[in-house]
This record gives structure tokens, sequence and C-alpha cells, in this order.
């Protein structure tokens, strides 16, 4: 993993971040529906858990456009990461506690989903909120409420607004005119992303879920 610190006076953004970071600071959630009946299909006959797909198709769009891997380093410095990896929480039923974890991610699906298996098996005992002390920081937050099947969900991060990265959290999907939907709200913070960006985050997600054929043989 390699951070690349931006030069901000050669840096096209430049007078949209100054001013959604110190005049309007400004993040914003948008929820919409992917239609993955296509996807639940395939998974049910390759016996592939729905979770797992969904969070490498939500990594693999977040590694394709350095706007959803914009952050602050550890010193402070306003960069890009080469590469990032998805952190995603499990749910605990025994006691109604969840734990996030992360794995590597690779463009391989089969490899990613080895690795997820690996952590959950690792993990599934765990009582802490962060049983793995060893998370990276290139990693981006992914979580589910598989409840609930909403129309909108807005997550308030209250630090000094300096938290870049998109988090996304992944709903119940339903049936609706003979088609599965799902719903997913992602928060985008103003500073590094637009609402282009938002519709080419959720617009590739669609086209991964009706291409799953091809990513799940590895193609």
């Amino acid at each position: 993993m390699i951070f690349h610190p931006i030069d901000k006076d050669s840096w096209p953004r430049k007078p949209y971040f100054e001013h959604y970071s110190n005049h309007v600071r400004c993040t914003y959630s948008m929820t919409a529906d992917l239609d993955i009946t296509l996807l639940r299909t395939e998974l049910k006959t390759n016996g592939i858990k729905l979770y797992p797909a969904l969070i490498h198709m939500i990594a693999t769009v977040v590694n394709r456009h350095s706007e959803f891997r914009t952050c602050f380093d550890s010193e402070g410095r306003l960069g890009i990461w080469d590469r990032m990896s998805p952190s995603f929480t499990i749910f605990h039923e025994e006691n109604k506690t969840f734990s996030s974890i992360w794995t590597p991610f690779s463009e391989e699906f089969q490899t990613f989903y080895d690795g997820y298996l690996q952590g959950i098996e690792t993990y599934k005992n765990a009582k802490q909120l962060f049983p793995d002390t060893n998370e990276p920081p290139n990693t981006f937050p992914v979580s589910s409420i598989p409840w609930v099947s909403f129309t909108g969900f807005n997550l308030n991060v209250y630090n000094d607004g300096t938290y870049l990265l998109p988090i996304f959290t992944i709903g119940k999907y339903r049936d609706q005119d003979k088609k599965v939907l799902l719903p997913l709200s992602v928060q985008f913070h103003h500073a590094v992303c637009d609402g282009y960006h938002a519709g080419v985050l959720f617009n590739e997600l669609q086209e991964l879920a009706e291409g799953c054929k091809c990513w799940l043989a590895g193609k």
C-alpha cells in the first residue's frame, strides 16, 4: 500500500476542496436500489454468500476511482491510497453486538472470498468492536442492516470534518415487480466527491451486479 500526497496547488479540485472543507463543510448521503436479481440467482447456484459478494463489488469500484480513496493519513497529509481494502461488520447473534474486521482486497473474487471466510471463522466469537489489531490504515467501512429495507439512511459523523472516505450501509433486499432490489446508502464528503462521482459509483455497482457471471467465474 502506498499513500500519494496531493499537491494542492496543482490539484484541479483545490477550490472545491477548500470550499466544502472550510466554508460550507458538507457531507451528504445517497440511497439507491441495486437490482440484484441475476446476482442473487448466480450466488445461490454457486453456493456463495451475498454479503461478501456485495463487499467485493463495492471494493472493486472504490479501487477504480481516486475520489473514493482520498483521505488524510496519520500525519495529517491529504492524499490518495493506491489501493484500499474493505473493513466490514459481522453480527454476533448470541449477544446482539457486532465486530468490525477486514479482508485484503483482490480483484479475483475467489481469493477475496476465501479471505473473507477465513476472517469470519477467526473472529466469529470475538466480543471486541475491533478484534484485529493489525488492520492497516488503507481500509474503508462497510456495514449491513439486513433487518430493514430502508429507503433512506443518514449517517452523522461528529468530528472536525476530516473523514473523507465513503461509508457504505447495505439494507435488506426485497422482491418488487419480479425483481430483487437491495438498498445501498453511501455517505460522501463533498470536499472530494460530487454528485457525479456518486452517480458513477452506483452505476458501476449496477453494472457489476448485471455482469456477475463473468467476475464470479474469474473472467
